[in-house]
């Protein structure tokens, strides 16, 4: 039998004794090591690409007195824990190697305990602790207090799924949609009250989240040291354009600043083409007044954004679309088409009734005179 066996085993094809390589034990090895290395290096990636500080949004590249103190605050959290990492891993690879078992060892007696190192890894997290704890208690205190001293206060309201921003009262009561604009050097307080869900006011480069919380107002103050466009969005999520309810805030010399105001509580130019009269008479007619307000017009609504000056911003959509014809004239076709659930498509009649939706030629007349806001 032994004999028969051996024989077969001879006589049987090379290529049936050997192992299909999908089979191979450490094929399988193999992969399950790459796997674990891609998982390991993709969140790597990814937190490499976060910090970033190019990125418009990115927090390590602080431009305002808030942002700053928070940026701070987060680097000596993060080199204190860096330093209580290397020392725990050091000790622990220190410990592996130097008492691993040898060959022909005997076990190791077991012993009660150390109390010097008892004691030693209970004071050494408490004095880890208690030296983050004295910046982390200055800062909150620095953040929160809220300086009162020509201060520019400035109500924002958070909407599904936009901003409006309320200015002062020495400031004409000026309202705007989802731009901001404050003076470069000055305080700004910002009252954060929300009209429907939770939502979260974030400016990256000068502050910290904030949330917005119905029937309730918090307040938050920030502080631009320079000139620029800096990018906002809601980090709470409410709702499905939630990751389309974006802002920008323009900081500006005060001059500009002042000359901005000005020109927002003055009436707009008359019309300066036949396309634009167009187009102003249809934004009266078909009831753009019931939830646009444009500064010395008919329209005075609140439902919707403010449009006064609308051809001066850099955006449409709440941050997410280029303030273009092209882009102004999608958003009039279906702005549900743009942005999902919007307020706009639920309540105007001729988005939902096929026979009252704008033609094209109305949406151009209406483009002409939204662009001539300006």
């Amino acid at each position: 039998m032994n004999l028969h066996q051996s024989d077969e085993t001879a006589l049987r094809p090379a290529w049936r004794s050997r192992v299909s390589p999908s089979k191979d034990p450490m094929s399988h090895q193999n992969g399950r090591r790459y796997l674990s290395l891609l998982l390991f290096l993709f969140p790597l990636l990814a937190l490499l690409l976060a910090c970033t500080p190019s990125h418009p949004q990115s927090t390590f590249d602080a431009l305002g007195d808030v942002a700053q103190k928070q940026l701070l605050l987060f680097r000596v959290i993060f080199w204190a824990a860096v330093f209580v990492f290397v020392v725990v891993e050091a000790i622990l690879l220190y410990s592996v190697i130097r008492f691993r078992r040898r060959p022909n060892q005997a076990h190791p007696v077991p012993i009660h305990g150390n109390s010097r190192l008892e004691w030693a890894w209970t004071l050494a997290p408490a004095i880890v602790l208690a030296v983050i704890a004295v910046p982390t208690v200055r800062y909150v205190f620095e953040t929160g207090n809220v300086p009162e001293n020509e201060a520019l206060r400035i109500k924002v309201i958070g909407h599904q799924w936009w901003w409006e921003f309320r200015y002062p009262q020495e400031y004409g009561n000026v309202v705007t949609a989802n731009e901001l604009r404050i003076p470069v050097g000055q305080v700004v307080v910002l009252t954060l009250e929300s009209k429907d869900v939770i939502h979260s006011f974030w400016i990256p480069k000068l502050a910290g989240k904030v949330d917005l919380i119905p029937n309730r107002t918090n307040i938050m103050w920030i502080r631009a040291e320079s000139e620029g466009e800096f990018y906002g969005q809601c980090a709470e999520f409410c709702g499905i354009a939630h990751a389309k309810m974006r802002f920008r805030v323009k900081a500006e010399a005060s001059e500009s600043f002042e000359a901005w105001v000005k020109a927002m509580k003055a009436p707009p130019p008359p019309p300066g083409s036949d396309a634009e009269a167009e187009g102003a008479r249809l934004f009266t007619q078909k009831g753009c007044i019931a939830c646009h307000k444009i500064e010395g017009t008919a329209a005075v609504g609140i439902l919707g954004p403010n449009l006064t000056l609308f051809a001066s911003r850099s955006t449409v959509g709440a941050g997410i679309l280029d303030n273009t014809e092209y882009n102004v004239a999608r958003w009039l076709r279906d702005p549900d088409e743009v942005k999902r659930g919007n307020l706009m498509a639920a309540l105007a009649p001729f988005y939902r009734d096929p026979t009252m939706r704008l033609k094209e030629g109305e949406i151009e007349a209406l483009v002409a005179y939204l662009h001539s806001l300006q």
